[in-house]
């Protein structure tokens, strides 16, 4: 005997249900921060969404929030950086990826290729970091 799951559709007409996949996700993370606002991993994903969407006023409030609760952790930092070269912000940014990088971030072929940091790829500070990641990694093999 096969058992035949029926097909259900739904027809949800509550606004919040009303929107596309991304902006759902955003929707859903920020309640979730009002509720936990310290949950740094759900804090993490929104300010991807954010990015990934085009807010990136937002991801860098996000970001912001993560460093003062990471302030020592790479990735949050490498992330901070991005977020302020998306806004313009290059010193802040070149500042931010220095520190990163000197606590251990060190994804040297993400980072060259990430166009998030398009925007310091010709600045001086850029390339003495790229270089002084290119030189530790050396080391390390």
């Amino acid at each position: 005997m096969r058992l035949e799951i029926p097909e259900y559709r739904f027809d949800l007409k509550t606004p919040e249900f009303q929107k596309t996949d991304d902006e759902f996700t955003i929707w859903f993370m920020e309640g979730v921060l009002e509720k936990y606002p310290t949950y740094v991993e759900c804090l993490m994903y929104l300010g991807n969404a954010y990015t990934a969407t085009g807010m990136h006023e937002e991801g860098l409030g996000a970001d912001l929030k993560l460093k003062k609760l990471r302030p020592k952790d790479p990735l949050v930092l490498y992330n901070l950086a991005c977020s302020f070269s998306l806004m313009g912000m290059l010193s802040e940014s070149l500042g931010s990826l220095e520190k990163a990088i000197d606590l251990g971030y060190d994804d040297l072929a993400h980072l060259v290729n990430d166009s998030d940091l398009d925007s310091l790829k010709d600045e001086d500070g850029y390339k003495v970091l790229i270089h002084k990641l290119k030189k530790s990694s050396k080391k390390d093999v």
